[in-house]
């Protein structure tokens, strides 16, 4: 990035927290009493951010339990709000999430420029395959692409058959769900016959897979005319990175509406380029309920990239969310992530469906994996000890591999739930 580049964008996010800091003080008690012995008037981005402690996911679950329903998180009077949200609540308790009409707008705005970086338009039909909940999920992509002029199928309340269908019925060209789910979808559309030639990108979000090199190779078999496009956002922050398309191996943060730090879990110091650390985020334009250096308990890894005018960044992530920092298990001195099992998974072609069984007796942990095969497979046997054998090799450690019966997995449409921890 050039030193003009630099200096610009530095200026930008410097101005962009400021007025943030005008906009929600005195009036938001969250933050008026976290910010109550910072000194807001120091020089320089460095300097202000210095200043401002970080903000934690169990201060905030704490704020709302203790000042139910939504906590004192909020900027306006209640009156103002016209959106509501909640996280899926996959680790703990579900946090509420509430926008008034300026900052979903500002939201929508961070999906547009997705939708528009990766040439969606009027012309396109697009099929959302999510519960339409109040996890925020696709909403935010939902209405973006209506603005935009799309034709928007909902695709809530249906059934995978009926959804692969409506592929073939209405000539979708984007979609947008899970990679879990893309791969199940695709799955019911080979087995029914239907025809996907028409869907041209989908959009995966919610989990790790649309940057594991795996899962997108099993998901081009499947679709083999789309660009399959990772995006990962947040409830309590909204749409942060997307693929892009010159290399879809780094998400392309969206530093217009966030100001983007990745510091060591442990030290909190910022980690250099090539270096792995958290995601912290501090939300810019989403004043109505803002988040100030958000711990996010996402890894990654730090990269840089052209810089992009549009989302006044050049800073990307490569390989995407590598893991949840909270979701490692250490087995026999292993650092163990779920996205690593799951990228040996889909190395291994015909699984439909796995379980990791994490169970602990007394010190010791172990993994234990279980898997359906898809119907064509003939020698289960034969599969399972090439997964073993890959995961020792991945892992250098013995993981045990079950095949069980087909149907007795659970499917997921969301994020999935794959891993079940046990006490022996």
């Amino acid at each position: 990035m050039t030193e003009e580049a630099r200096l610009a964008f530095r200026a930008y996010h410097e101005r962009a927290l400021r007025d943030l800091l005008r906009h929600i003080l005195p009036n938001n008690r969250f933050y008026a009493s976290k910010l109550a012995n910072s000194d807001l008037k120091k020089e320089g981005l460095t300097s202000l951010l210095a200043e401002l402690p970080f903000t934690n996911k169990h201060e905030l679950v704490d704020d709302q339990l203790q000042h139910q329903p939504n906590g004192t998180n909020l900027t306006y009077p209640f009156d103002q709000y016209a959106r509501y949200h909640q996280t899926s609540a996959t680790s703990g308790q579900p946090m509420r999430w509430l926008d008034t009409n300026d900052s979903w707008r500002d939201i929508l705005d961070q999906w547009r420029t997705i939708l528009k970086i990766w040439d969606v338009s009027a012309s396109d039909r697009a099929l959302f395959c999510f519960s339409f909940g109040p996890f925020l999920g696709f909403w935010s992509a939902f209405e973006a692409a209506t603005q935009l002029g799309c034709l928007c199928l909902p695709g809530g309340g249906l059934d995978t058959k009926t959804r692969a269908a409506l592929i073939e019925t209405h000539q979708v060209t984007v979609l947008c769900l899970t990679p879990t789910y893309a791969l199940r979808l695709g799955q019911q559309a080979k087995h029914d016959g239907v025809d996907t030639d028409s869907v041209k990108r989908i959009f995966v979000a919610g989990e790790a897979g649309g940057s594991i090199a795996a899962v997108r190779q099993q998901l081009s078999l499947l679709w083999p005319n789309a660009e399959i496009v990772d995006h990962h956002g947040m409830t309590e922050v909204g749409p942060v990175s997307f693929a892009w398309p010159k290399d879809t191996n780094l998400l392309r943060v969206l530093e217009k509406a966030f100001l983007v730090e990745i510091v060591d879990p442990e030290s909190l110091r910022p980690v250099a380029e090539g270096e792995r650390g958290e995601l912290v985020l501090t939300t810019l334009k989403r004043y109505a309920m803002p988040l100030i250096r958000y711990r996010t308990g996402d890894l990654v890894e730090k990269a840089e990239a052209e810089p992009m005018a549009a989302v006044c960044s050049s800073l990307a992530l490569r390989g995407g969310i590598l893991s949840r920092i909270d979701d490692m298990v250490v087995v026999r001195g292993v650092n163990v992530f779920p996205a690593a099992i799951d990228e040996v998974v889909r190395q291994v072609g015909g699984i439909e469906e796995y379980r990791v069984r994490v169970s602990h007796k007394g010190s010791m942990t172990e993994l234990q994996l279980e898997i359906e095969l898809e119907p064509s497979i003939s020698n289960g046997h034969a599969l399972v000890q090439d997964l073993e054998n890959r995961l020792r090799s991945a892992f250098s450690l013995r993981i045990p591999v079950i095949e069980v019966e087909n149907g007795q997995l659970p499917r997921f449409e969301l994020k999935a739930k794959r891993w079940i921890r046990e006490d022996l």
